[in-house]
C-alpha cells in the first residue's frame, strides 16, 4: 500500500463565519484528499477531527499535515489520518485553560 503526506492549508478559512470553521475545515481535507487522490471515498480517522476542534470550532489551525493511504488496490477508498502526532504542552497547575 502506498502511503503519500500532503500539507493541507486551512488559512484561508479564517475568512467564514466564526462558527462554520472547524465544521469547513474537516470538508474542505476530505474534498482536498479525494480531489488529489480520485478516489470516490475519503475515510477519515479522528485523530483529524480531534485536532481540527481542538481549540474550538472558532480556530481551527492554519495548517494540518495528512497522511493517506489506499485500503484497496484499486484507489477508490483511502484513509486519511495525522501525519505527525500533535501533543498539547502540559499547563501549569494553576491555570484553568
Amino acid at each position: 500500500m502506498s502511503e503519500a503526506i500532503y500539507i493541507i492549508n486551512l488559512s484561508k478559512l479564517y475568512r467564514t463565519g466564526r462558527r462554520r470553521r472547524a465544521p469547513r475545515a474537516v470538508k474542505h481535507i476530505r474534498e482536498l484528499i479525494k480531489r488529489h487522490t480520485k478516489a470516490e471515498k475519503v475515510v477519515l480517522d479522528s485523530s483529524i477531527s480531534k485536532h481540527v476542534f481542538e481549540r474550538r470550532y472558532d480556530k481551527p489551525p492554519r495548517r494540518v499535515a495528512v497522511a493517506v493511504m489506499k485500503l484497496d488496490p484499486e484507489g477508490k477508498v483511502v484513509k486519511a489520518s495525522l501525519a505527525v502526532p500533535v501533543a498539547l504542552p502540559p499547563q501549569p497547575e494553576g491555570s484553568t485553560q
